[in-house]
């Protein structure tokens, strides 16, 4: 049967309470007595001493010789005059056990011949009978002449006895109670805290971590709540960390599935993709073999060969690129750079291809400061305007703005060309994603370039957007960081 620690530690105090009160007072009552044995063994003593005294007075007086009639005739007289100085009664016996004299009344006498024979034999002896003590010693004239015995009444001793028994009893229950009902109202404190202490622990195994408060003491049992609380603060953190763990490990698992899916494709596409042009090339390495004097057929072969071969090249090349940043967590060489500075730059460097097309490039630029990789960004904007430019129509325009808001800086490409379809407006990032495959090979596209240009803006913590137009045209915002 469980029995709570209250009651054991009430059912202890009361035990030990019990205890140092009766054993305090059996000593003190045992003292009081041996207290009180000691003073009348004394006093006796000195009653008997006093006896031999007035024996020899009286011996001296009546110069008695024998000493059988001395006792025969002043016994009497000595117990009368023994009697009134100590208010004892008295009796006296001769040598051969006679009772010579006696004060006390005859119905009151005890049996004491035991006592007697040790009296006459020179040795003190009492007994206490009832209420009296019956004390018995030689007396001498020179020589033992008989015994005398006094009969010292107890009762006052009794009484006083029975009094501080009454006065202890009394003064020990109260003490007992008193005593009891304090500490007991202090050590509950210890037995709640020990209570609480163990509430605690069964919160910690059942997880409920935030119902747990110290408790405010200044001894061990409040270092030791504290050390819980500070414990079970540390489990639910540390379980806080495994579940993050966790749920990274499981995010992890779902992107290496993901990333293994979007493997299978890629190597699926890149094989699709590699065989047309290597393709169109074994193709007219054949023909050249069988009509290797036709110089018509050798003019094509040359420019198509070059063209698809600069296409196998430029795709090896974003693949490589694309793979890289996918598997590889490079250090880009970031520093401050004005993307309006950058923006100049390639719109100049872009600005002969457009003209070739008949295309008119308008910008619209504001400085704005970000933290970036120059030759990335240089990459990133080369491509959406090389694409403006590749799918825009003739006489078409390209804008290119940038400017900064909310802490932000933006860019927007926008072109007038045939535009995305709703559809394709999702896939447009995917590696090898082509909206129209003839013109995007008309113009020597692999359908990596957007895809590589998400990848570089998100590694330098930016975004790209694919906004909606009402009219015909591309528009593409970009967004970085502010400093």
């Amino acid at each position: 049967m469980k029995v709570s620690i209250k009651i054991k530690s009430s059912v202890f105090l009361a035990i030990l309470l019990l205890l140092t009160v009766s054993i305090l007072s059996i000593l003190v009552l045992s003292g009081i007595r041996n207290n009180q044995k000691k003073d009348y063994e004394t006093y006796l003593a000195q009653q008997v001493k006093i006896a031999n005294t007035y024996i020899k007075q009286i011996y001296l007086t009546e110069s008695i010789e024998d000493s059988g009639q001395f006792l025969q005739k002043s016994g009497s007289k000595l117990v009368s005059q023994l009697n009134s100085i100590n208010g004892m009664h008295t009796a006296i016996y001769d040598m051969n056990g006679k009772e010579i004299a006696n004060s006390m009344p005859y119905n009151n006498r005890k049996d004491v011949k035991e006592l007697l024979s040790h009296a006459l034999k020179d040795q003190i002896a009492y007994q206490i009978a009832g209420d009296y003590v019956e004390y018995m010693a030689p007396i001498y004239n020179g020589d033992q002449i008989g015994v005398i015995k006094f009969y010292y009444s107890l009762k006052k001793n009794i009484n006083f006895y029975n009094n501080i028994k009454s006065l202890f009893i009394r003064i020990g229950a109260a003490v007992f109670v008193l005593s009891f009902m304090g500490a007991y109202f202090y050590f509950n404190t210890f037995s709640k805290s020990i209570v609480k202490l163990k509430k605690d622990t069964l919160d910690i195994k059942m997880g409920l971590y935030n119902r747990i408060v110290p408790l405010r003491r200044k001894d061990e049992l409040g270092e030791l709540s504290e050390g819980i609380y500070y414990m079970s603060s540390q489990i639910e953190e540390n379980i806080k960390k495994m579940e993050e763990e966790q749920q990274k490990l499981r995010l992890a698992v779902q992107k290496l599935k993901a990333l293994e899916k979007q493997q299978k494709t890629f190597i699926g596409n890149i094989t699709h993709e590699f065989k047309t042009p290597l393709t169109v090339i074994k193709t007219y390495m054949d023909v050249l073999d069988m009509y290797s004097d036709d110089p018509n057929l050798l003019k094509d072969a040359k420019v198509n060969i070059v063209k698809e071969t600069q296409r196998l090249y430029e795709m090896v090349e974003k693949i490589l690129h694309l793979s890289s940043l996918q598997k590889y967590d490079f250090e880009f060489q970031c520093e401050k750079v004005d993307v309006k500075d950058i923006l100049e730059e390639i719109c100049s460097r872009m600005q002969g291809k457009a003209h070739k097309f008949n295309i008119s490039l308008i910008k619209s630029l504001k400085s704005g400061f970000i933290l970036g990789d120059k030759e990335n960004l240089m990459h990133i904007f080369i491509n959406l305007i090389d694409n403006a430019i590749k799918y825009n129509t003739v006489n078409g325009e390209i804008f290119i703005n940038s400017y900064t808001k909310d802490r932000k800086v933006f860019i927007e490409v926008a072109d007038t060309g045939i535009g995305i379809p709703k559809e394709a407006r999702e896939k447009i990032f995917e590696p090898f994603y082509m909206v129209n495959k003839d013109q995007s090979k008309n113009h020597g596209g692999t359908g990596l370039g957007l895809s590589l240009v998400k990848e570089l803006i998100e590694k330098q913590k930016g975004t790209i957007l694919l906004l909606d137009t009402k009219e015909k045209g591309t528009t593409f915002l970009i967004s970085f960081p502010s400093l």
